[in-house]
């Protein structure tokens, strides 16, 4: 993104700063900082003009969505109120004092570079957040470099969703994975508890507002079970609200932390579909749990699967069969293929013209089958390497682990 080379100091304290004078959505200064780095844009939001700011991005100043009409066709405009608003907050915000704070609940902050910077965050390019606030004992680099899902669904969901949401999570985090979600009501506090329950993995919650006040407040002891075990994680700093708009913004930072994204449970227009959009947006691999098709509950998951692709998910193996690789060697699923669907035709015939608990000679297979006696003794031969049957002196016998009933 031609951005220059920063002295790694000046850059942390360019990366938090504007943390706490933009908001995550402040298209202007995201792209400001695209241009000219993050020191380079700190210090013209603080020194520079409108002209130069219009400059800089050759005039191409985002539109806010809050301008009014008459601003949005001017250029200075836009960079006057975009200067005017991060100079109100610089006045009043005090980098240093909001770290010491923060440091003293024991909230982390990590900046693009740290050594603990989730790499999956770059994806998000132009709107990569310009630094994360972490609280818990885990390594969020490392606890979403393993095999990390992100399980999302409505708030409003219901006992099939949550359900589902926290067997699913508990099979995955027994794998050893990360599940990530956004700490709200329904499914994501489902996918939560059943991580937590499972003993083994991680999970993440990532959140709308600040790590110092918890949101939401109902599910304040879920929320510090997660920080006491694993991590919370936000790219607002302390002291910052949760609302509408963060938290759709937020949901690009579950869908970029994932491999995968598989959203539960969710109703036609439910919030959980934009994490959705942003991970398809990502290149991440989608999953949607199927529910009853008069439940308008899962009404969104069903738009996923017929209009968007997503993987229909029903077990733990599916959500596995979503991460590069697939499932680990040992992994069972509920409905594995059966070894005699990979037979070929003629070979299935004769495995299953010999006996089940008897012999039988090579030449009387080949009758029962109607093949030549040549072609009976080479199947018979690629059946005993597939360790399905064994031949002595002529004739043929189930092994011991393969004697199934014709």
């Amino acid at each position: 993104m031609g951005r220059r080379q920063e002295e790694a100091p000046q850059h942390r304290s360019a990366c938090i700063t504007w943390s706490l004078i933009a908001e995550p959505t402040d298209s202007v200064a995201l792209a400001l900082c695209a241009a000219l780095g993050r020191v380079d844009a700190l210090a013209l939001a603080r020194d520079g003009s409108a002209d130069d700011l219009v400059d800089h991005l050759k005039g191409d100043v985002p539109v806010e969505f809050a301008d009014p009409k008459a601003v949005r066709r001017d250029p200075h405009r836009l960079a006057g109120r975009a200067l005017a608003r991060w100079r109100e907050r610089l006045g009043s915000i005090r980098a240093d004092e909001v770290l010491d704070a923060a440091a003293a609940r024991g909230i982390r902050v990590l900046t693009p570079g740290h050594p603990h910077w989730p790499p999956g965050v770059d994806d998000l390019d132009a709107t990569t957040p310009h630094c994360l606030w972490v609280h818990g004992p885990g390594d969020l680099a490392d606890l979403v470099g393993r095999r990390c899902v992100a399980m999302v669904g409505s708030r409003a969901s219901t006992p099939y969703g949550e359900d589902t949401a926290s067997s699913l999570a508990a099979s995955f985090a027994r794998s050893g994975g990360t599940v990530v979600s956004g700490g709200a009501y329904g499914i994501d506090a489902a996918a939560h508890r059943g991580a937590l329950a499972a003993g083994q993995g991680a999970t993440i919650a990532v959140l709308a507002g600040g790590l110092d006040s918890l949101y939401p407040r109902g599910n304040t002891r879920l929320l510090e079970a997660i920080r006491d075990r694993h991590l919370l994680v936000t790219e607002a700093p302390p002291g910052t609200a949760p609302t509408r708009w963060r938290f759709l913004a937020r949901n690009r930072l579950i869908a970029a932390l994932s491999q995968a994204v598989v959203v539960i449970e969710a109703s036609w227009r439910s919030g959980a579909l934009s994490t959705a959009r942003q991970a398809e947006g990502l290149s991440r691999h989608i999953g949607a749990v199927p529910g009853p098709v008069t439940s308008a509950a899962s009404a969104g998951c069903h738009r996923l699967i017929r209009d968007n692709g997503a993987v229909l998910i029903t077990e733990h193996s599916e959500v596995l069969d979503l991460l590069p690789g697939g499932p680990p060697a040992g992994d069972s699923s509920y409905a594995q293929q059966d070894e005699l669907d990979l037979l070929a035709p003629a070979d299935r015939r004769v495995l299953d013209a010999v006996p089940p608990r008897s012999s039988a000679l090579t030449a009387v297979i080949a009758r029962e089958v109607g093949i030549g006696e040549e072609e009976a003794r080479s199947a018979l031969a690629r059946l005993e390497l597939l360790g399905m049957v064994v031949v002595r002196d002529g004739r043929a016998r189930r092994s011991r682990q393969d004697r199934r009933t014709r």
